[in-house]
């Protein structure tokens, strides 16, 4: 008996909000961020810096918890104010912030001794910064619609309907 194969069907693709690309990408951005920081504890005699009070060149105290504790909250701040502000200061607040944490990124591989573990964070979070200033570079514009009413005219068609 000779089974006849059935055509395959082509899936569906919808277009993903620019909205939806910059949340995904600032969440992908702060797993490995946060991430990259948690698999240093693995690198031999970090717990021990840390345990003596330093954390790569800076003395743990207030001032550097509160910097690490901005520098992760922003991005994580990103994801909804992706999903939430207007689409000109979203736009204009994704260019910026990932434009800015492309040196922030880069900075982290100063001086550290595990090159590959660093160099392969630091690549996979600038493309993912990369992809993020290119979302909200390209995001799409609409033409100004024809049917757009001024305020006189708005005056015009009240005036029509009161009298």
């Amino acid at each position: 008996m000779m089974r006849t194969r059935q055509p395959t069907t082509t899936l569906e693709e919808q277009r993903m909000p620019v909205r939806a690309k910059l949340a995904a990408a600032w969440t992908s951005f702060m797993f490995l961020y946060a991430y990259v920081d948690i698999l240093n504890f693995f690198t031999p005699g970090v717990i021990e810096d840390i345990l003596d009070g330093r954390v790569f060149e800076f003395d743990l105290s207030q001032t550097f918890s509160t910097t690490a504790l901005t520098l992760v909250a922003i991005p994580i701040l990103m994801v909804v104010l992706s999903m939430t502000l207007p689409a000109r200061v979203n736009r204009i607040a994704n260019l910026i912030v990932a434009s800015l944490y492309v040196p922030v990124t880069a900075f982290n591989a100063v001086g550290e001794s595990w090159l590959y573990f660093y160099g392969l964070g630091i690549v996979l979070e600038v493309i993912l910064l990369a992809l993020i200033i290119r979302y909200a570079w390209t995001w799409p514009r609409t033409a100004p619609s024809a049917t757009m009413t001024t305020s006189s005219d708005r005056e015009a068609v009240r005036t029509q309907q009161q009298a």
